[in-house]
């Protein structure tokens, strides 16, 4: 949900255009959108819809974008300084602009959500506690034996992902030690590397097994890093796939992604879930995910230039870009604000574009605020 300080190369004043960097903040308004919609249709009741509710529930493809943005921005600079012979990136300078980019407008949510609901009945709402509010500080809460009856907050329920992010943060320098050091000597080997990448992303479905076959992991432990690895692993890809010049074009990356979306949406992926119950429909779900997302994100990243990465290049979409993470941190509050106010429904019912477009409303101006109070000043 980050991107790379690349922007003073003058890519977010050309929204015009077909920049790059411009582009990939337009995709974040689209991953952002995508999380509202598919949190619209479950409060709304669609999700148990047949066909449709699948297809609803399947736009929480917007984390995997989110993810595979991460991984392809965030592992660049490492890249870089492999090919051009360049020192690394700082660890310490990376670890500060990671918490100074997600920390503050979290941590502004996070209490402005344990106000709301001292003040609000909630339930079930286990998380709220003095324990479940550092849990939910810390981005831990994730690490229990059971989430959903552990630190889980209203409000917050989303958060698990970003718990997800910032542990990919965490291991990223790691991952990149191991692949550049490691595996390709600190020479340019973009073949061998792609090789790693994929190696690694062996540790999503070996992890899932574990997960599903075995008592000794904990049942919590389907929401950790190692499920979503192979997400960012895809973005990382992505990053050597553009320094070795390779091109993606979005009329064939974003029909291929269709038809990936349409399979996903069958109970082959599972049911409408965070986390399938079934093995095989776990794998499924993470590899037709990281399939979706990379081809989604792969036309900008590999430098297309067609009318995909004009229109995400749009002064419109590169604005909600710009608050997208803003977008994504207050969206369930603003979503029960909109419900109860403005909808008049009750839970699992009412119309779902109705919620989506009441809820948008309520949240982009705050979100903007957000944004402006803590963003990253240069």
């Amino acid at each position: 949900m980050t991107q790379a300080d690349t922007t003073a190369q003058g890519g977010l004043e050309q929204v015009a255009g077909p920049d790059r960097v411009a582009s990939l903040t337009g995709i974040r308004a689209v991953a952002a959108i995508l999380v509202v919609a598919t949190h619209a249709a479950y409060t709304t009741g669609k999700y148990i819809q047949g066909y449709f509710g699948l297809v609803s529930a399947r736009m929480e493809i917007g984390v995997p974008i989110f993810f595979v943005l991460s991984g392809y921005l965030l592992f660049r600079p490492w890249v870089k300084s492999l090919v051009t012979g360049g020192a690394e990136p700082s660890i310490r300078r990376y670890a500060w602009h990671r918490v100074r980019r997600i920390m503050p407008a979290y941590v502004v949510t996070v209490l402005i959500a344990y106000v709301i609901y001292h003040f609000r009945t909630a339930g079930p709402n286990p998380g709220h506690t003095w324990f479940g509010l550092f849990r939910n500080l810390t981005l831990t809460q994730i690490y229990t034996f059971n989430y959903l009856r552990g630190y889980l907050h209203q409000g917050l329920t989303q958060m698990w992902s970003l718990a997800v992010e910032a542990t990919f943060y965490v291991v990223l320098p790691l991952l990149a030690y191991l692949l550049l050091v490691v595996l390709c000597g600190r020479q340019w080997r973009p073949r061998l590397l792609l090789f790693g990448i994929g190696t690694l992303a062996l540790i999503s479905p070996v992890w899932l097994v574990g997960v599903h076959l075995t008592t000794s992991i904990p049942n919590g432990a389907r929401l950790w890093l190692p499920t979503y690895l192979i997400w960012f692993l895809a973005g990382m890809s992505l990053t050597v796939l553009q320094q070795m010049g390779v091109r993606c074009y979005a009329f064939i990356a974003l029909p291929l992604a269709a038809i990936c979306y349409v399979i996903a949406s069958t109970p082959i992926a599972g049911d409408p879930t965070t986390s399938p119950l079934g093995l095989s429909q776990a794998l499924y779900k993470a590899v037709f995910y990281a399939a979706i997302a990379g081809l989604a994100v792969a036309p900008l990243a590999l430098g297309n230039q067609g009318w995909y990465s004009r229109f995400l290049a749009t002064r419109p979409m590169v604005w909600l870009g710009e608050i997208s993470y803003e977008i994504f941190l207050i969206h369930l509050i603003t979503m029960e604000f909109a419900m109860v106010y403005i909808m008049r429904d009750h839970v699992y019912t009412g119309s779902m574009p109705g919620l989506f477009v009441a809820t948008m409303v309520v949240t982009i101006p705050p979100a903007w605020l957000l944004h402006r109070l803590t963003r990253v000043r240069s």
